[in-house]
């Protein structure tokens, strides 16, 4: 069985999702189908639940029309009047529900349980128009069987055990729909995977079931070399290995949510990145295999806050480290790089909430220069530190401002910290450096 995932502008309007109907189509493999909301959805819910706490009704009205317009006009093109009346009789029940959520009380679940009605508003819909063209499949409910505990590390084997409960009731069944991003936390209740989050959703099914292949449908064809929004004749990447991609997923690769790849790793299930729109396109394998070594992509990840800490006494003196890294575990708070000197240590956070707090401990032991509004560039390639050509990344240091270096770390990854503002400069220069040098001398 395989599971194949799609999202965001790959079921955006009635048009694309024929087209992923069309997909699902092409292979009689048994398959679940994971879908996200329609492309503009949760951020629609996001702001329904900021209406409602303050009780902006003007904009809790507004909001509800859009939504309510965006899932009818689907409807209105995808139905015949003999199935239009019943999906939108259920759709317009769900409306009334998310719509009753703003008028009550608001409770610590009421985020969750709003922003995950997108996808319950699409997986309805697109089952429905399943069975209008003949196609037998059975809606799954997420919230019966993704009990994930906590999102750092999913209780794969509870999952599993509550997937095979759902999927014996249909044996004779081969095409289940699903819905992304929904799953229940260690107390039982409605949570998200966090945005983007319906990847993970993917791979966490995949391993549950122990499919063949994962498939991510997206709304480019597999991971490229570099990032296509600020970066000219990029190209696709056949081949990654796990380590590779989620080097490339934490630090910013959009097509990938960062813990999509770990629960595969262990169970060997490939994940393939897909186009929705251009089907045939090869896309990127993500496995085991290793096809070739060596330098394979940059990407980039925003918001991150670097913190200088200069001690009053000996750097070395025993103990200091510990403390520094005691604070960020007290606040919860994950360090992305570090960097020391003998009278100093350098690192970065890419979650500032509890910097306040942070910086308020950290002032009574050292001296402190916080510096925001940093991004970190990341090459990643298999044995990267042994790629002859990789030395030519540090050419940026003649171009531009770079705050941090951490080369040694990992095999797979040289990461340099650069001002925001510096970031398109910088992810244009190693691309003309590290991959159309090569290409020219190939």
């Amino acid at each position: 069985m395989d599971v194949l995932k799609f999202g965001g502008t790959s079921v955006g309007s009635a048009a694309t999702i024929r087209q992923v109907v069309e997909i699902i189509s092409d292979s009689s493999n048994p398959k679940i189908v994971v879908l996200s909301a329609m492309s503009g959805v949760t951020n629609l819910l996001v702001g329904l639940h900021q209406a409602a706490i303050i009780q902006d009704h003007d904009a809790i009205e507004k909001i509800m029309e859009a939504l309510t317009q965006k899932h009818h006009q689907a409807i209105d093109e995808l139905f015949v009047d003999s199935g239009r009346n019943n999906i939108l009789e259920t759709i317009n029940a769900d409306l009334e529900a998310i719509y009753a959520i703003t008028q009550s009380p608001l409770k610590r679940t009421s985020y969750s349980e709003l922003v995950t009605y997108g996808e319950t508003l699409l997986t309805r819909i697109f089952s429905e128009y399943l069975t209008q063209q003949g196609q037998q499949n059975i809606l799954l409910d997420a919230k019966t069987f993704m009990h994930v505990g906590t999102t750092e590390n999913p209780d794969i084997a509870r999952v599993s055990e509550r997937i095979d409960t759902q999927l014996k009731q249909f044996v004779h069944n081969t095409l289940f729909i699903t819905q992304g991003f929904v799953c229940l936390d260690e107390e039982g209740n409605i949570s998200t995977l966090k945005r983007g989050g319906s990847d993970f959703s993917a791979t966490i099914i995949g391993a549950a079931i122990n499919a063949d292949a994962v498939q991510i449908w997206t709304d480019i064809d597999g991971l490229h070399n570099n990032d296509p929004r600020y970066v000219e004749e990029t190209r696709p990447i056949e081949h990654l290995t796990y380590n590779e991609a989620a080097e490339l997923a934490y630090f910013g690769a959009k097509i990938l949510h960062p813990q999509t790849v770990a629960p595969v790793i262990d169970r060997d299930i490939p994940v393939w990145l897909k186009n929705t729109f251009d089907p045939q396109a090869p896309g990127t394998k993500i496995s085991n295999e290793h096809h070739n070594q060596g330098l394979k992509a940059i990407s980039a990840k925003d918001g991150i806050t670097a913190i200088k800490i200069r001690s009053n006494r000996m750097l070395g003196a025993h103990g200091f480290l510990k403390t520094i890294f005691e604070i960020f575990d007290r606040h919860k708070t994950s360090i992305d790089m570090i960097t020391t000197s003998e009278v100093a240590i350098s690192l970065t956070i890419d979650d500032d909430k509890n910097l306040k707090a942070i910086v308020t401990e950290l002032s009574v032991i050292a001296e402190l220069t916080v510096e925001q509004e940093h991004s970190i560039i990341c090459i990643v390639g298999e044995n990267l530190i042994a790629d002859h050509e990789s030395y030519k990344a540090f050419g940026l240091l003649n171009n531009l401002p770079v705050r941090m270096i951490s080369y040694g770390g990992s095999n797979n990854n040289i990461s340099l910290l650069v001002p925001s503002k510096d970031k398109i400069a910088a992810l244009q220069f190693l691309n003309a450096q590290l991959f159309k040098l090569q290409g020219a001398e190939a």
